[in-house]
Protein backbone atom coordinates (compact mmCIF):
# COMPACT_ATOMS: atom_id res chain seq x y z
CA UNK A 1 0.00 0.00 0.00
CA UNK A 2 2.35 2.86 -1.33
CA UNK A 3 1.56 6.81 -0.41
CA UNK A 4 0.22 6.47 -3.72
CA UNK A 5 -1.99 3.85 -3.79
CA UNK A 6 -3.47 4.77 -0.45
CA UNK A 7 -4.18 8.28 -1.67
CA UNK A 8 -6.37 6.55 -4.69
CA UNK A 9 -7.73 4.80 -1.80
CA UNK A 10 -8.50 7.57 -0.31
CA UNK A 11 -10.45 9.30 -3.44
CA UNK A 12 -12.00 6.59 -4.38
CA UNK A 13 -13.69 6.04 -0.04
CA UNK A 14 -14.48 9.94 -0.38
CA UNK A 15 -16.63 9.79 -3.17
CA UNK A 16 -18.41 7.30 -1.80
CA UNK A 17 -19.03 9.07 1.21
CA UNK A 18 -20.81 11.71 2.34
CA UNK A 19 -18.83 15.37 2.62
CA UNK A 20 -19.34 15.21 6.49
CA UNK A 21 -18.30 11.69 6.81
CA UNK A 22 -15.26 12.13 4.07
CA UNK A 23 -13.98 15.01 6.31
CA UNK A 24 -14.54 13.54 9.89
CA UNK A 25 -12.02 10.51 9.09
CA UNK A 26 -9.61 12.78 7.55
CA UNK A 27 -9.17 16.40 9.69
CA UNK A 28 -6.68 16.27 12.37
CA UNK A 29 -7.51 18.90 14.80
CA UNK A 30 -6.44 22.58 14.74
CA UNK A 31 -4.42 23.69 11.79
CA UNK A 32 -3.78 19.71 10.92
CA UNK A 33 -0.06 20.31 11.75
CA UNK A 34 0.47 16.95 13.52
CA UNK A 35 -1.50 15.20 11.14
CA UNK A 36 0.11 16.63 8.07
CA UNK A 37 3.40 15.73 9.41
CA UNK A 38 2.69 12.26 10.79
CA UNK A 39 3.40 10.77 7.40
CA UNK A 40 6.46 13.12 6.38
CA UNK A 41 8.05 11.73 9.90
CA UNK A 42 8.54 8.45 8.35
CA UNK A 43 9.53 9.06 5.30
CA UNK A 44 12.36 10.89 6.45
CA UNK A 45 13.86 7.71 8.30
CA UNK A 46 16.80 6.33 6.02
CA UNK A 47 17.42 2.95 6.28
CA UNK A 48 20.98 0.82 6.49
CA UNK A 49 20.05 -2.58 5.22
CA UNK A 50 22.08 -5.58 5.92
CA UNK A 51 23.79 -7.49 3.19
CA UNK A 52 24.59 -11.30 3.08
CA UNK A 53 21.47 -12.07 5.32
CA UNK A 54 19.59 -15.34 3.92
CA UNK A 55 15.86 -13.77 3.44
CA UNK A 56 14.57 -17.34 1.53
CA UNK A 57 12.15 -17.61 4.33
CA UNK A 58 10.68 -14.30 5.70
CA UNK A 59 8.14 -15.03 8.54
CA UNK A 60 5.58 -11.71 9.60
CA UNK A 61 4.54 -13.64 12.47
CA UNK A 62 4.32 -12.38 15.79
CA UNK A 63 2.51 -11.84 19.50
CA UNK A 64 0.93 -9.15 20.39
CA UNK A 65 0.52 -9.52 24.54
CA UNK A 66 0.21 -13.54 23.85
CA UNK A 67 -1.98 -12.96 20.83
CA UNK A 68 -0.70 -14.83 17.84
CA UNK A 69 -1.09 -12.74 14.67
CA UNK A 70 0.14 -13.55 11.12
CA UNK A 71 1.12 -10.33 11.17
CA UNK A 72 2.13 -7.03 13.08
CA UNK A 73 -0.05 -4.75 10.93
CA UNK A 74 -3.02 -4.67 13.40
CA UNK A 75 -5.75 -1.64 13.09
CA UNK A 76 -6.53 0.69 15.59
CA UNK A 77 -10.23 2.32 17.06
CA UNK A 78 -12.36 4.32 14.87
CA UNK A 79 -15.48 5.87 15.53
CA UNK A 80 -18.37 5.87 13.11
CA UNK A 81 -17.46 2.86 11.21
CA UNK A 82 -21.14 2.42 10.17
CA UNK A 83 -20.84 5.96 7.98
CA UNK A 84 -18.28 4.08 6.22
CA UNK A 85 -20.04 0.66 5.93
CA UNK A 86 -23.07 -0.16 6.68
CA UNK A 87 -22.11 -3.37 8.70
CA UNK A 88 -19.38 -1.12 10.05
CA UNK A 89 -17.45 -2.73 12.75
CA UNK A 90 -18.58 -6.33 11.85
CA UNK A 91 -17.02 -6.19 8.21
CA UNK A 92 -13.87 -4.93 9.44
CA UNK A 93 -14.14 -7.62 12.31
CA UNK A 94 -14.46 -10.36 9.54
CA UNK A 95 -11.53 -9.00 7.81
CA UNK A 96 -8.87 -8.74 10.34
CA UNK A 97 -9.69 -12.41 11.28
CA UNK A 98 -9.20 -13.23 7.89
CA UNK A 99 -6.11 -11.72 7.54
CA UNK A 100 -5.06 -13.10 11.15
CA UNK A 101 -4.50 -10.05 12.70
CA UNK A 102 -6.13 -8.16 15.45
CA UNK A 103 -8.64 -5.50 15.74
CA UNK A 104 -8.88 -2.57 18.41
CA UNK A 105 -13.28 -1.45 19.08
CA UNK A 106 -13.93 1.85 19.90
CA UNK A 107 -16.27 2.27 23.16
CA UNK A 108 -17.95 3.90 20.84
CA UNK A 109 -18.65 0.79 18.65
CA UNK A 110 -21.88 0.76 16.36
CA UNK A 111 -22.06 -2.61 16.28
CA UNK A 112 -22.59 -5.28 19.60
CA UNK A 113 -19.47 -6.43 20.90
CA UNK A 114 -21.07 -9.96 20.66
CA UNK A 115 -21.27 -9.95 16.74
CA UNK A 116 -17.81 -8.42 16.55
CA UNK A 117 -17.03 -11.52 18.35
CA UNK A 118 -18.77 -13.82 16.49
CA UNK A 119 -16.55 -13.34 13.60
CA UNK A 120 -13.51 -15.14 15.49
CA UNK A 121 -11.91 -12.08 15.44
CA UNK A 122 -9.03 -11.56 18.35
CA UNK A 123 -9.89 -8.09 19.72
CA UNK A 124 -9.22 -5.69 22.44
CA UNK A 125 -11.40 -2.90 23.90
CA UNK A 126 -10.61 0.74 23.24
CA UNK A 127 -11.75 2.73 26.59
CA UNK A 128 -11.91 6.00 27.62
CA UNK A 129 -12.90 6.63 31.49
CA UNK A 130 -15.90 9.30 32.71
CA UNK A 131 -15.36 10.90 35.56
CA UNK A 132 -17.42 8.73 37.65
CA UNK A 133 -15.39 5.56 37.15
CA UNK A 134 -17.81 3.35 37.98
CA UNK A 135 -19.79 4.34 35.42
CA UNK A 136 -18.20 2.71 32.99
CA UNK A 137 -18.30 -0.97 34.46
CA UNK A 138 -21.43 -2.12 32.20
CA UNK A 139 -19.40 -1.28 29.05
CA UNK A 140 -16.15 -3.15 30.42
CA UNK A 141 -17.86 -5.94 31.63
CA UNK A 142 -19.89 -6.36 28.43
CA UNK A 143 -16.68 -6.06 26.81
CA UNK A 144 -14.92 -8.84 29.44
CA UNK A 145 -17.83 -11.30 28.32
CA UNK A 146 -17.85 -11.10 24.43
CA UNK A 147 -14.04 -11.86 24.77
CA UNK A 148 -12.03 -8.63 24.86
CA UNK A 149 -8.49 -9.70 25.50
CA UNK A 150 -7.16 -6.30 26.73
CA UNK A 151 -8.16 -2.89 27.64
CA UNK A 152 -6.82 -0.31 25.53
CA UNK A 153 -6.87 3.10 27.86
CA UNK A 154 -6.73 6.12 25.80
CA UNK A 155 -4.84 8.99 28.01
CA UNK A 156 -4.94 12.00 25.97
CA UNK A 157 -8.23 12.98 25.58
CA UNK A 158 -9.03 14.90 28.97
CA UNK A 159 -11.15 16.82 26.19
CA UNK A 160 -11.93 16.26 22.68
CA UNK A 161 -9.77 18.99 20.81
CA UNK A 162 -12.02 21.20 18.23
CA UNK A 163 -11.84 20.26 15.02
CA UNK A 164 -12.62 23.60 12.14
CA UNK A 165 -15.24 22.49 10.24
CA UNK A 166 -16.38 25.85 9.25
CA UNK A 167 -20.47 26.75 8.52
CA UNK A 168 -20.43 23.13 7.05
CA UNK A 169 -22.24 19.91 7.78
CA UNK A 170 -20.75 17.93 10.33
CA UNK A 171 -20.85 14.44 11.12
CA UNK A 172 -22.95 14.74 14.04
CA UNK A 173 -25.61 16.39 12.68
CA UNK A 174 -26.19 13.60 10.01
CA UNK A 175 -25.25 10.61 12.37
CA UNK A 176 -27.41 7.73 12.67
CA UNK A 177 -28.76 6.63 15.95
CA UNK A 178 -27.27 3.40 15.26
CA UNK A 179 -24.13 4.53 13.97
CA UNK A 180 -22.12 4.86 17.34
CA UNK A 181 -22.34 3.94 21.27
CA UNK A 182 -24.70 0.75 20.82
CA UNK A 183 -22.84 -0.91 23.72
CA UNK A 184 -24.03 1.77 26.84
CA UNK A 185 -26.72 2.04 28.74
CA UNK A 186 -29.25 3.79 27.65
CA UNK A 187 -28.61 6.81 29.86
CA UNK A 188 -25.08 6.81 29.35
CA UNK A 189 -24.03 10.24 28.59
CA UNK A 190 -27.29 11.99 30.26
CA UNK A 191 -24.97 13.14 33.59
CA UNK A 192 -21.97 15.51 33.82
CA UNK A 193 -20.13 12.12 35.71
CA UNK A 194 -20.41 10.64 32.12
CA UNK A 195 -17.77 13.45 30.72
CA UNK A 196 -14.37 12.09 29.95
CA UNK A 197 -12.40 12.21 33.29
CA UNK A 198 -9.50 15.11 33.15
CA UNK A 199 -8.29 13.56 36.24
CA UNK A 200 -6.69 10.30 34.90
CA UNK A 201 -3.61 9.03 36.73
CA UNK A 202 -1.73 5.82 37.26
CA UNK A 203 -4.29 4.50 39.67
CA UNK A 204 -6.56 3.76 37.00
CA UNK A 205 -4.51 1.84 35.18
CA UNK A 206 -4.79 -0.69 38.15
CA UNK A 207 -8.46 -0.09 38.34
CA UNK A 208 -8.98 -1.43 35.20
CA UNK A 209 -6.19 -4.07 35.84
CA UNK A 210 -8.75 -5.70 38.79
CA UNK A 211 -11.91 -4.14 37.87
CA UNK A 212 -11.79 -6.73 34.01
CA UNK A 213 -9.22 -9.36 35.08
CA UNK A 214 -7.63 -8.22 31.59
CA UNK A 215 -4.23 -6.69 30.42
CA UNK A 216 -3.78 -2.70 30.19
CA UNK A 217 -2.99 -0.87 27.02
CA UNK A 218 -1.81 2.97 27.03
CA UNK A 219 -2.80 4.66 24.12
CA UNK A 220 -1.60 8.00 24.08
CA UNK A 221 2.23 8.21 25.01
CA UNK A 222 4.37 10.52 23.62
CA UNK A 223 7.22 10.81 26.18
CA UNK A 224 9.60 8.28 27.90
CA UNK A 225 8.59 9.41 31.60
CA UNK A 226 4.79 8.69 30.96
CA UNK A 227 5.54 5.45 29.39
CA UNK A 228 7.65 4.59 32.59
CA UNK A 229 4.84 5.86 34.71
CA UNK A 230 2.86 3.44 33.22
CA UNK A 231 5.13 0.41 32.96
CA UNK A 232 5.61 1.07 36.94
CA UNK A 233 1.54 1.04 37.49
CA UNK A 234 0.73 -2.05 35.76
CA UNK A 235 0.70 -1.48 32.24
CA UNK A 236 1.32 -4.41 30.06
CA UNK A 237 2.25 -2.14 27.28
CA UNK A 238 2.68 1.32 25.67
CA UNK A 239 0.86 2.45 22.51
CA UNK A 240 2.96 5.74 20.90
CA UNK A 241 0.21 7.96 19.47
CA UNK A 242 -0.89 11.28 19.01
CA UNK A 243 -4.64 10.35 18.56
CA UNK A 244 -3.88 10.54 14.29
CA UNK A 245 -3.53 14.19 15.45
CA UNK A 246 -7.06 14.84 16.25
CA UNK A 247 -5.59 16.01 19.74
CA UNK A 248 -3.43 18.16 20.73
CA UNK A 249 -1.94 20.03 17.45
CA UNK A 250 1.74 20.45 16.89
CA UNK A 251 2.38 17.21 18.83
CA UNK A 252 5.16 15.54 17.81
CA UNK A 253 5.36 13.17 15.29
CA UNK A 254 4.78 9.43 16.50
CA UNK A 255 8.02 8.12 14.25
CA UNK A 256 10.22 10.88 16.28
CA UNK A 257 8.43 9.58 19.60
CA UNK A 258 8.77 6.00 19.27
CA UNK A 259 12.75 5.68 19.69
CA UNK A 260 13.00 6.91 23.17
CA UNK A 261 10.03 5.49 24.48
CA UNK A 262 11.49 1.65 23.52
CA UNK A 263 14.72 2.72 24.90
CA UNK A 264 12.45 4.02 28.52
CA UNK A 265 10.31 1.05 28.69
CA UNK A 266 11.05 -1.76 25.78
CA UNK A 267 12.26 -4.46 27.92
CA UNK A 268 9.50 -4.28 30.73
CA UNK A 269 6.49 -3.73 28.04
CA UNK A 270 5.57 -4.18 24.58
CA UNK A 271 5.11 -1.05 22.80
CA UNK A 272 3.45 -0.01 19.79
CA UNK A 273 3.09 2.79 17.14
CA UNK A 274 0.47 4.40 14.91
CA UNK A 275 0.11 7.33 12.96
CA UNK A 276 1.05 7.80 9.33
CA UNK A 277 2.29 4.67 8.69
CA UNK A 278 1.49 4.37 5.26
CA UNK A 279 3.77 1.82 3.74
CA UNK A 280 5.65 -1.40 4.07
CA UNK A 281 8.84 -0.23 4.38
CA UNK A 282 7.42 2.60 7.79
CA UNK A 283 6.19 -0.77 9.18
CA UNK A 284 9.48 -2.06 8.59
CA UNK A 285 10.99 0.84 10.01
CA UNK A 286 8.71 0.57 13.06
CA UNK A 287 9.34 -2.62 13.95
CA UNK A 288 13.60 -2.06 13.34
CA UNK A 289 13.22 0.59 16.50
CA UNK A 290 11.15 -1.40 18.79
CA UNK A 291 8.18 -1.07 18.02
CA UNK A 292 6.20 -4.73 18.54
CA UNK A 293 3.21 -3.97 16.17
CA UNK A 294 2.00 -1.01 14.50
CA UNK A 295 -2.02 0.32 14.35
CA UNK A 296 -3.31 1.68 11.36
CA UNK A 297 -6.33 4.22 11.77
CA UNK A 298 -7.43 5.66 8.29
CA UNK A 299 -6.12 3.38 5.95
CA UNK A 300 -8.39 0.86 7.05
CA UNK A 301 -11.30 3.26 7.52
CA UNK A 302 -11.36 4.02 3.51
CA UNK A 303 -10.79 0.53 2.86
CA UNK A 304 -14.43 -0.07 4.28
CA UNK A 305 -15.42 2.91 2.94
CA UNK A 306 -14.32 1.55 -0.42
CA UNK A 307 -15.22 -1.79 -1.07
CA UNK A 308 -16.45 -3.26 2.46
CA UNK A 309 -15.15 -6.83 4.15
CA UNK A 310 -13.16 -7.88 1.23
CA UNK A 311 -11.24 -4.06 0.41
CA UNK A 312 -10.05 -4.47 3.46
CA UNK A 313 -8.65 -7.81 2.96
CA UNK A 314 -6.67 -6.69 -0.12
CA UNK A 315 -5.73 -3.59 1.08
CA UNK A 316 -4.00 -4.73 3.90
CA UNK A 317 -2.99 -7.82 2.51
CA UNK A 318 -1.03 -5.52 -0.23
CA UNK A 319 0.47 -3.35 3.21
CA UNK A 320 1.97 -6.84 4.65
CA UNK A 321 3.32 -7.76 1.18
CA UNK A 322 5.34 -4.91 1.30
CA UNK A 323 6.63 -5.69 4.55
CA UNK A 324 8.04 -8.78 3.29
CA UNK A 325 9.62 -7.34 0.39
CA UNK A 326 11.26 -4.74 2.70
CA UNK A 327 12.39 -7.08 5.07
CA UNK A 328 13.94 -9.35 2.01
CA UNK A 329 15.35 -6.07 0.83
CA UNK A 330 16.79 -5.20 4.78
CA UNK A 331 18.03 -8.61 4.73
CA UNK A 332 15.36 -9.30 8.14
CA UNK A 333 13.78 -12.65 8.32
CA UNK A 334 11.28 -11.98 10.98
CA UNK A 335 9.70 -9.11 13.10
CA UNK A 336 11.89 -7.41 15.46
CA UNK A 337 14.07 -4.64 16.83
CA UNK A 338 16.98 -3.75 15.12
CA UNK A 339 18.00 0.15 15.65
CA UNK A 340 21.21 -0.17 13.26
CA UNK A 341 18.91 -0.65 10.19
CA UNK A 342 17.55 3.15 10.52
CA UNK A 343 20.31 5.43 10.04
CA UNK A 344 18.17 8.65 11.63
CA UNK A 345 18.35 6.46 15.04
CA UNK A 346 22.48 6.61 15.18
CA UNK A 347 22.72 10.07 15.15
Amino acid sequence: MSIHRLERLAGEAEARLPVAVARYFRQGSGASVSTAEAVIAWERQRLLPHALVDVSQVETGTTLLGTPVRTPIAVAPSTFQRAADPQGERAMAAAVAELGSLLTVSSNAGTRFEAIAETGVAWWLQAYLPSDRHAALPLLERAVEAGARAIVLTADTPVVANKDDGDAETIWQIAEDDWLQVNFDANYGSRPEHAKARDLGPADIEWLRERTGLPVVVKGILRPDDAARCVAAGAAAIWVSNHGGRQLDGAAATADCLPDVVAAVGDQAEVYVDGGIRSGRHVLTALALGARGVFLGRPPLWALAAGGRDRVVTEMTVLNDELVEAMQLAGMSRPRADPSLVMTARR
